[in-house]
């Protein structure tokens, strides 16, 4: 796989992290690390309320993304259920993503979604299954245009 993406990806883009509430999580990464929340928002399609943290001074930089249940069935509801609260997904950065995703299919990796989806601030987001990826949800993620 080293290979497939190597034209593609940019950087880490995030860690999503799976919390119960999103308030409390805020308050708890900026109290602790100093994280400061550059973007919220709702995402219906997905189901959850999620919010964007980096370090200070550095919105363009690799972020720890929050993420918490609009609704119990959401995957991110059902994350918790299973698993409790933590790490869910780690997120590459890529310069165009069905380029991306063609390049992990040619290596026998499944995607999550035949086409890609919205994302965080407009972003397109396909994930690789996690058992083609050594138990990680890995998300590949291209920044809407002037991100």
């Amino acid at each position: 796989m080293q290979e497939a993406l190597k034209p593609f990806i940019t950087t880490i883009d995030h860690v999503g992290v799976a919390v119960p509430d999103l308030d409390e999580a805020i308050a708890f990464y900026a109290e602790n690390f100093g994280l400061e929340a550059t973007h919220t928002e709702v995402n219906e399609e997905q189901g959850v309320r999620e919010a964007m943290l980096h370090a200070p001074g550095d919105e363009r930089g690799p972020a720890v993304q929050l993420l918490a249940p609009l609704r119990p069935d959401s995957t991110i509801g059902k994350f918790l259920d299973t698993r409790g609260p933590g790490l869910q997904q780690l997120a590459y950065r890529v310069t165009d993503i069905e380029a991306a995703a063609e390049a992990l299919r040619a290596k026998g990796l499944r995607l999550l979604y035949p086409e890609p989806r919205r994302g965080t601030a407009g972003s397109r987001v396909n994930f690789v299954h996690p058992k083609d990826a050594g138990g990680v949800l890995v998300e590949l993620v291209e920044p809407a245009a002037g991100h």
